[in-house]
């Protein structure tokens, strides 16, 4: 196994245990209080992040030379590891935007995209990267 090989590995470690806990809120999110929603902003964000930089590592072990997360989701759309490439830009524009939401409004509505549109997106990432390990031993 090379080096890129046993990196996006452990990166999907990482990946896996923010994957677990943003799960985890996204399975209780009907009984989620204020105070727990703004932790679930939070844990969309980090995983997100881990989410992008485990493709990137994944597309580098394929030889596919990406550096940015815009040309992370374009490669990873045209590699066929996302399938909507749309919700993936609008989670990278919108990750830094959900830390500053005061308005109750626009709080309300990203949490909404959270659960209902970005966690699938996610969650599909996870799952096809999960496969990947087995195959690739």
């Amino acid at each position: 196994m090379n080096e890129k090989e046993i990196r996006w590995r452990q990166r999907f470690e990482n990946f896996d245990k923010a994957y677990r806990q943003f799960h985890s809120a996204i399975l209780d999110f009907e009984q989620l209080s204020l105070l727990e929603k703004e932790g679930l902003v939070q844990r969309f964000e980090y995983t997100f992040e881990l989410a992008w930089k485990t493709l990137k590592d994944y597309l580098e072990a394929k030889a596919v030379a990406v550096k940015f997360p815009r040309d992370v989701i374009k490669a990873a759309f045209q590699y066929e590891l996302i399938q909507d490439g749309e919700i993936w830009m609008d989670m990278l524009e919108k990750r830094n935007i959900l830390t500053h939401t005061y308005d109750e409004e626009r709080f309300n509505s990203a949490i909404r995209m959270i659960k209902d549109e970005y966690y699938e997106a996610i969650l599909q990432v996870h799952n096809l990267l999960h496969s990947q390990l087995g195959e690739e031993k």
